[in-house]
């Protein structure tokens, strides 16, 4: 026992001590984020929103995020990525407490867009900050402690927010959402001020090469977006399936959700460590991810036994754990030749826009068509999703070859 918590302390060695901070950042950040899961019940139960009026709400949250992803990408090239990441955390603390001023469903949407703005533009600035504090071997496994920093704040960040709520009230939300983004903000300044922190890769490039030009990297694009959709019904349509044809209560949903962070907590590191060692590229392992959680929608269309929706989601668990930190490390890779902040701001727009459709899509396919139809809907958007990213495979052969 205590050589496999050693062999799992392993995986963390290496990684700089900058990454460690932006990780910490991170959590406090994500963990603050409680407002984000109790929108929709604040908007109905506080505000009395209609549901149509919270869906057009949640819809102008993803545009905002959407902006304020190329925002920031684009800000991260000119000023750089320190300026920026300090102007959305502090920008955005003070921003979560002036929100809940905000009651009628005009000045509600364009506060929540501008909140979503200036929220956004950390993740592209955030992702080429990490880029810069990671030596080349070690990104991917940077990435991954990225993304458990992002799942243990949003694990922690929804059970403390209900306890708020319940004692203090929604005003409650907001107010800590603000303290935890400025108080992430002071840190960020005390441990990663330019003249404190050290890089160890170059993020910058002095004759970069148009985006827009870049074929392969929009293959990856397209694909991303796909996969987006098809991950993020496990977060929208995928509960009500659970409580409808399965009747499970909510606590039994919240144990199933709840499985997913704790094997990504365990696992993920530990995978990507293994899977970087071995000899498959990233795209390869891009689409064996692409194809599990492909795969986690059709078995449950073989089989309506309980037990298949552990598998299902055991299924789209191992496959968010292989698609996720290898996409990530393959846009800071392809960045390199042209502007790192706008490839990352791009990436992270891909998702922002599978929030904006995919949800609504979802919803719709499953009121019009019923649940089994829109899993095999969902499969063949898999498929395709796979077959794009064999395409960008053979694109980068080819790159390779004229070279």
């Amino acid at each position: 026992m205590k050589t496999l918590f050693n062999n799992y302390l392993n995986t963390f060695r290496g990684l700089s001590r900058e990454v460690w901070w932006l990780a910490l950042i991170t959590l406090i950040n994500r963990a603050g984020t409680m407002v984000v899961p109790f929108l929709s019940l604040y908007l109905n139960k506080d505000l009395g929103f209609s549901l149509v009026n919270i869906g057009w709400i949640l819809s102008i949250y993803g545009l905002g995020a959407t902006v304020g992803s190329l925002i920031g990408g684009k800000l991260a090239d000119k000023i750089g990525f320190y300026r920026v990441m300090v102007f959305s955390l502090f920008g955005t603390g003070i921003m979560f407490i002036l929100l809940q001023y905000l009651t009628t469903l005009l000045t509600f949407s364009l506060g929540i867009f501008v909140v979503m703005v200036v929220a956004d533009s950390f993740r592209p600035a955030m992702f080429v900050a990490m880029s810069a504090y990671s030596k080349p071997e070690n990104k991917t496994r940077s990435v991954t402690l990225i993304r458990l920093a992002i799942n243990l704040g949003f694990s922690a960040g929804p059970a403390v927010g209900g306890i708020i709520i319940t004692t203090i009230g929604y005003s409650g939300l907001f107010w800590i959402d603000g303290i935890t983004c400025i108080l992430a903000t002071l840190l960020l300044i005390n441990v990663l001020h330019p003249k404190k922190a050290k890089q160890l890769d170059n993020v910058t490039n002095e004759n970069p090469k148009s985006i827009l030009k870049d074929k392969p990297f929009w293959l990856f694009f397209i694909a991303m977006t796909l996969f987006g959709i098809i991950f993020l019904q496990y977060f929208s349509t995928m509960p009500l399936y659970y409580k409808d044809i399965h009747f499970l209560s909510e606590l039994e949903i919240g144990l199933l959700l709840g499985m997913n962070g704790l094997i990504i907590f365990i696992l993920e590191m530990p995978l990507i460590k293994w899977l970087e060692n071995a000899t498959y590229s990233k795209v390869a392992l891009m689409v064996f991810g692409s194809l599990l959680v492909g795969g986690s929608f059709i078995v449950l269309i073989i089989t309506n036994w309980v037990g298949v929706l552990i598998l299902g989601m055991l299924l789209m668990t191992i496959g968010e754990m292989i698609v996720f930190p290898f996409s990530n490390a393959f846009v800071m890779e392809r960045g390199k030749r042209g502007k790192l902040g706008e490839y990352m701001a791009l990436y992270t727009v891909s998702f922002s826009i599978s929030h904006v459709f995919g949800h609504n899509a979802g919803m719709r396919m499953v009121d019009k068509l019923g649940y089994d139809f829109t899993w095999i809907i969902i499969s063949i958007l898999s498929i395709i999703c796979v077959i794009t990213l064999v395409f960008l495979k053979k694109s980068l052969i080819s790159e390779k070859l004229k070279k």
